[in-house]
């Protein structure tokens, strides 16, 4: 009996210890808190327009699921202004404070409460649409500020918090972990933002906030949210701290940001992609097209070529290498590591610089011609078409499609360019370039559609050829 009772209370006590042991292991963030809520700042921004008093924007009419997150709804004021509410960091003691470009974008005054409950007139320096980057400044001094933390170093499980005006509660603390590192979304707008993904709760007017590690370094600037409803589902997008950076300098010294670009429009392989080209495994950007004169072209770049790495990064999907190669300073050196005809080839590259509105390539859908084992029945281009087009000695038309075709993403009037690494330009020459293909294997076409060049991969049904 004295034993059995001894026993419990031995059982208690270990699951006490236990108990105490995990609340001891799980972090503390008011240190974290204390040291820098003061460097965290209440962002205003007022628009002009037409907005009546008690009008209010609805989230449904915002059509996209990715939303970028204001204030209460970025409720008008009674003069019939609009007012954006978002958050912001001080970044230096002078008044240099870091937010998102679409908290303040088309303001007409943009005000900065502080944690002191002063409200201040902030000037924007200047602003960068694609990485979602604004840099205000304030006329004031002895400023606290944050401290910058290194983005690179941050690993899927780690703890992050976040200090914002979620709803214009100014300073309020959310905390979760990092759930990935290097997010991208495809969009043409932020296709050089490899996103920060966390499980922290953010909400609207959270937006241009800090994203703090547990040293309480800031890593990365708070932008978006995963949504069907505007509010917090668990899934939200910070901007790496070291890209915004690097965009602040650039703000600071010339007024812009400059990027790199290799001259290449790319997209993703997928799996029959990979096996007619002999891939070893899905992954990669395939080359659809290669600008004349560009970086890519000098270093002999082709059609059709997958690009595996860059600078020793891998490639793992097409969204993968704009970020890399954006982040590149325009007159350096890169290194391609290539897949071409069954080799991996390295081509040294000059990167230049972007200009203009950046675009990015979207798998679209084309294909070819009858009489084969494909089931794709093409034509040739008249010579008004190859006028119109802009091609001389390049493609047939797609006239019919048949047979398993006809489940593919091809439609009639797609131009088909190229079988393989092999151009076509008559009937003869496609029926050629694919008569030797067997059922079940795929070949790889580069096809127009429109102003859009994209190569699709096209399988030969079983049981037939």
């Amino acid at each position: 009996m004295y034993q059995s009772v001894l026993c419990r209370i031995l059982l208690l006590f270990s699951l006490a210890f236990a108990a105490v042991g995990a609340r001891a292991e799980l972090p503390d963030f008011t240190q974290l808190v204390e040291k820098n809520a003061p460097a965290v700042v209440n962002v205003q921004a007022t628009h002009g327009g037409d907005a009546k008093a008690g009008d209010e924007i609805d989230d449904q009419d915002i059509p996209e699921i990715f939303r970028h997150f204001f204030g209460p709804g970025a409720r008008p004021r009674f003069d019939g202004m609009r007012v954006s509410l978002g958050s912001g960091f001080i970044i230096s003691s002078d008044g240099y404070i870091l937010t998102n470009n679409h908290v303040i974008d088309g303001a007409e005054q943009v005000v900065v409460r502080l944690s002191d409950r002063r409200e201040l007139d902030a000037k924007v320096v200047g602003t960068d649409a694609e990485y979602d980057i604004a840099l205000l400044k304030v006329n004031a001094t002895g400023l606290p500020t944050v401290s910058i933390g290194d983005s690179s170093k941050l690993k899927p499980g780690q703890w992050v918090v976040a200090i914002g005006s979620p709803f214009n509660f100014d300073h309020s603390v959310t905390h979760g972990v990092v759930s990935y590192v290097g997010r991208g979304f495809g969009r043409a707008d932020q296709q050089y933002v490899p996103f920060i993904q966390t499980d922290v709760p953010i909400n609207r007017g959270n937006s241009g906030g800090p994203l703090f590690n547990l040293d309480g370094q800031v890593v990365g600037i708070n932008s978006q949210i995963f949504s069907n409803t505007g509010s917090s589902v668990g899934i939200s997008f910070a901007i790496p701290i070291n890209i915004a950076m690097n965009a602040v300098e650039q703000l600071k010294t010339t007024g812009h940001v400059s990027r790199g670009m290799i001259g290449v429009m790319i997209q993703d392989v997928d799996r029959a992609m990979a096996q007619s080209m002999n891939l070893p495994r899905v992954g990669g950007a395939l080359v659809n097209k290669v600008t004349p004169g560009s970086g890519a072209d000098k270093a002999g770049v082709q059609v059709g070529d997958v690009i595996l790495a860059y600078n020793g990064r891998d490639i793992d999907s097409s969204r993968d290498l704009p970020p890399l190669v954006g982040a590149t300073k325009p007159g350096t050196t890169a290194e391609l590591k290539v897949f071409r005809d069954g080799k991996t080839l390295t081509l040294p590259v000059t990167v230049g610089e972007l200009q203009g509105k950046p675009t990015l390539a979207s798998v679209e859908a084309g294909e070819s011609k009858a009489g084969n084992t494909l089931g794709i029945v093409v034509d040739d281009l008249t010579a008004e078409q190859r006028r119109q087009l802009g091609l001389k000695d390049q493609g047939v038309v797609i006239t019919d499609l048949r047979g398993a075709a006809r489940r593919s993403a091809l439609q009639p009037g797609d131009v088909v360019l190229m079988v393989g690494r092999r151009s076509v330009k008559s009937v003869g020459e496609f029926n050629d370039a694919v008569k030797d293909i067997k059922a079940g294997e795929s070949v790889m076409l580069l096809v127009r559609r429109n102003d859009v060049t994209q190569f699709v991969a096209v399988t030969v049904p079983k049981g037939k050829g």
